[in-house]
């Protein structure tokens, strides 16, 4: 299933934070919501976690087409984005014990969760 969401990576956060209204965690806690809202009941263990990255726009056409689903190399780091919808959606997630992610170039940004029996094994990298 595909959520026309676009990934966020986790804060540091600290005390202050909830009085302070900074904006990297304003934007995390946007993103949790709106994650809640629309991945009611998404199971995340062994799941196939695609985060799709938007492009900047600065970036002209040409660019923009032979990067489209490329890998995504750059920050925000794979960790921090897991860990983000990971907080977001399970009140506690120790119980997870196998997930697969990758993160690629989109055009506006997505987040694609996949069962792994769902998943053809052959189209993963890994």
């Amino acid at each position: 299933m595909i959520y026309a969401i676009v990934p966020v990576p986790k804060p540091r956060q600290t005390q202050s934070d909830k009085w302070k209204q900074r904006p990297s965690v304003l934007k995390y806690r946007a993103f949790a919501d709106e994650c809640r809202l629309k991945m009611v009941g998404v199971e995340l263990n062994k799941s196939h976690i695609t985060f799709y990255m938007p492009m900047p726009k600065s970036w002209n056409q040409a660019r923009r087409r032979d990067m489209l689903g490329m890998p995504h190399c750059q920050r925000p780091d794979l960790d921090n984005l897991l860990k983000s919808l990971m907080d977001a959606l399970l009140p506690e997630d120790s119980h997870v014990h196998e997930i697969h992610v990758r993160k690629l170039w989109d055009g506006l940004g997505a987040i694609e969760i996949t069962e792994y029996d769902k998943c053809n094994y052959d189209d993963l990298p890994f």
